[in-house]
């Protein structure tokens, strides 16, 4: 089994300077971007403190994020051999994509870059309206109130990367439990490593079986070339398992905050009943409103995996020493006045620059055109067949999230 956690090395110690900020900013609760961002906009980076590890830079402004996440300067890996920042007391493990730098990470990403293309993801739009109509089916046929989380924003993705990859449908809880624990940051390393060996078992039981009966599935496609020598049985379980977090835990997170936003009271033209009511009668404004969305809500709240220097680099006007870590802010680099003009602000004419929610450079998110489609049809699919849609709740009685590593509602009651 590929072992979750690694020893960790001291790393330098950091430059003496002002007092580090206290990392992540968890002050505001909702899916407003934290107050604290605000004064940091016209700063270079700064030096933050998280719950644990090292100290780091903080980059927030739109292009210091981007040129940290397209310089290989900054590095993924090294992350796995230090003392790296974080908000729990576990390390980021080896294995998976974002544990890897260039050329290596090309190499692996490469086995399965063909199978998420544009093209390739858009022929399943269908099927996912079909995954989706279903679900809604079983809406119906109970009645409201319904919690969109568990009946809708869990289910479809979860369900999509699991047919995708290959996970049989009676393990598919196990991968939800998983993912809990993964993502949780409040859970202790006993249970980590006691979950950790449980789900890798279970992984290790679906590669045996696709070595014995390959199917059209994407664990097929790593079985074989693993046996074929082009990646480890150590890169292959590390690649499955980020396959899977990744490809439902976001997405799952995203529907929800993105109907929250078209739910609950906003101001003027910003979200609310009124987005809600635009994007219901121009379905072809979809597209957009899934950007925009994208841009506007602060998802990543904590998970931000640092990057440490290989060598001295000038950054925003800092000088980042060789050895340091950078952590960048994905949410506060999409409401950077500078790129984005009136960042608060929701808006579906809105072109230009590109928000950085899928990431940039190499590490740009593998799932990002799955992502999207899911994300498009859930808002097709909802806002046609569940005319009146609202929140079944008074608007205190919703439970946000806090101090985790996604921002969002543990569960979302709506009536229609």
């Amino acid at each position: 089994m590929t072992a979750p956690l690694r020893t960790t090395a001291a790393a330098p110690a950091p430059d003496t300077g002002p007092e580090p900020l206290a990392y992540p900013f968890w002050t505001t609760e909702g899916l407003g971007l934290p107050e604290e961002y605000r004064p940091l906009r016209d700063r270079p980076p700064v030096r933050v403190r998280f719950p644990y590890g090292d100290d780091a830079w903080l980059v927030t402004r739109y292009e210091d994020v981007r040129a940290v996440l397209s310089d290989p300067r900054f590095s993924l890996a090294e992350a796995v051999r230090r003392d790296q920042p974080r908000i729990g007391p576990m390390p980021r493990a080896g294995g998976g994509l974002i544990a890897l730098d260039a050329p290596r990470h090309t190499q692996l990403r490469v086995l399965l870059a063909k199978e998420f293309t544009a093209r390739r993801i858009e022929r399943l739009r269908g099927h996912i309206r079909q995954v989706a109509d279903g679900l809604l089916d079983r809406m119906l046929a109970a009645g409201p109130p319904a919690d969109l989380v568990e009946d809708l924003a869990f289910p479809l993705p979860m369900a999509l990367i699991c047919e995708i990859t290959g996970v049989p449908e009676a393990d598919r809880p196990a991968v939800r439990a998983w993912a809990d624990t993964v993502c949780s940051g409040g859970v202790t390393p006993e249970s980590v490593r006691r979950d950790a060996q449980e789900f890798f078992a279970l992984m290790h039981g679906w590669i045996e079986a696709r070595r014995r009966a390959p199917a059209q599935d994407l664990i097929t496609v790593l079985v074989r070339a693993c046996d074929e020598g082009q990646l480890t049985e150590d890169e292959l379980t590390g690649l499955l398992n980020e396959l899977l977090i990744g490809g439902f835990v976001t997405t799952t997170n995203q529907i929800a905050n993105f109907f929250a936003v078209l739910l609950l009271p906003g101001e003027g033209d910003n979200g609310g009943p009124e987005l809600l009511a635009a994007v219901q009668d121009r379905p072809e404004l979809i597209p957009r409103a899934v950007e925009e969305l994208l841009r506007y809500v602060p998802l990543l709240n904590g998970l931000t995996l640092p990057r440490y220097a290989s060598a001295d680099v000038e950054l925003g006007g800092i000088l980042v020493r060789a050895g340091e870590p950078v952590v960048v802010s994905q949410a506060a680099a999409n409401h950077d006045p500078e790129a984005f003009p009136a960042p608060g602000r929701i808006s579906l004419d809105r072109s230009g620059t590109p928000h950085i929610s899928f990431g940039h450079g190499i590490h740009y998110c593998l799932g990002a055109h799955l992502a999207r489609l899911e994300l498009q049809v859930t808002l097709e699919r909802v806002t046609a067949r569940l005319p009146g849609l609202r929140i079944a709740v008074p608007e205190e009685e919703l439970r946000w999230r806090s101090k985790e590593f996604f921002s969002g509602l543990r569960s979302l009651p709506v009536a229609w």
